[in-house]
């Protein structure tokens, strides 16, 4: 299939791309990779009448130290996230975890931004900001706001923007001292969307487990040690979940208690 006609603006500055989102509103979307944007309007899943190339603009390629956390700018692909130097020292959790976004090919043209805008239950990138507890940055012409992850994912590919928003960079908090991460998930081929991705991050005194591909937005929980079993099953259970035609709700809830424990027993036997 062949998406519907729509305008195409590619803006020169911030405020002109902020000034069209005001001006069109909800027939208006934002396109920095458009690896999964395009795919929706081929599908006409998504009809813009005008898509907004963000793309070019400088102001939002950029990977920054901000506030004890990574501030990545809109225009950042997955790619140059995981190739920045600094990245495994300052956040492991996410030098883990980009490997398993989506292909080599689809990393170069994705944004760290756009997959949190899009929210699929099954990203890596929305789990990952629901794990840390990290936020997103969103600009608008009536001014800005600062939006966590919980509040942020509201459900399935849906978001708190409002329809003259957009995020102009995503902040991921800095991993604290004496801590350990790990991440894994099952997928049918490596690159292709999760059918469960857990990650986990932990201290001396606990573990926080995140789990993407169950529920309609990413689930995490906090845990102490010892995690016994019983704890993990609880957890698989509180996630809900469903059969489709990729796996039953009865096979997730395993997938969660097998890769939960490997993942939690990683960081354990990580930590110093």
């Amino acid at each position: 299939m062949k998406p519907a006609a729509f305008d195409y603006a590619q803006p020169d500055t911030l405020g002109e791309a902020l000034a069209l989102m005001a001006k069109k509103g909800e027939a208006a979307r934002i396109c920095a990779g458009g690896q999964s944007l395009a795919a929706m309007m081929n599908m006409r899943l998504a009809t813009p009448e005008v898509l907004i190339d963000i793309a070019g603009l400088a102001e939002l390629q950029t990977i920054d130290i901000a506030n004890g956390a990574i501030e990545v700018g809109a225009g950042v692909t997955q790619a140059e996230l995981l190739a920045w130097p600094k990245l495994a020292e300052f956040q492991p959790l996410l030098a883990q975890l980009l490997p398993w976004v989506g292909h080599y090919q689809t990393r170069a043209r994705g944004t760290v931004c756009g997959s949190l805008a899009h929210s699929d239950p099954s990203s890596e990138l929305p789990l990952a900001l629901a794990l840390l507890g990290g936020d997103v940055f969103v600009r608008s012409q009536r001014g800005h706001r600062i939006i966590n992850a919980e509040d942020f994912q509201v459900g399935m590919m849906a978001t708190a923007l409002e329809a003259d928003e957009m995020i102009v960079a995503a902040r991921f908090p800095l991993a604290r001292p004496a801590t350990a991460s790990a991440f894994e998930e099952v997928a049918q081929r490596h690159g292709d969307f999760a059918i469960v991705a857990v990650g986990a991050v932990g201290n001396k005194d606990g573990v926080r487990l995140g789990v993407g591909g169950v529920a309609d937005t990413p689930g995490v929980v906090d845990l102490t040690w010892p995690v016994a079993d019983a704890a993990l099953n609880d957890f698989a259970w509180s996630l809900g979940g469903a059969d489709d035609q990729h796996a039953t709700a009865r096979y997730r809830r395993e997938l969660v208690r097998r890769i939960g424990r490997r993942v939690i027993d990683e960081v354990h036997n990580a930590l110093p």
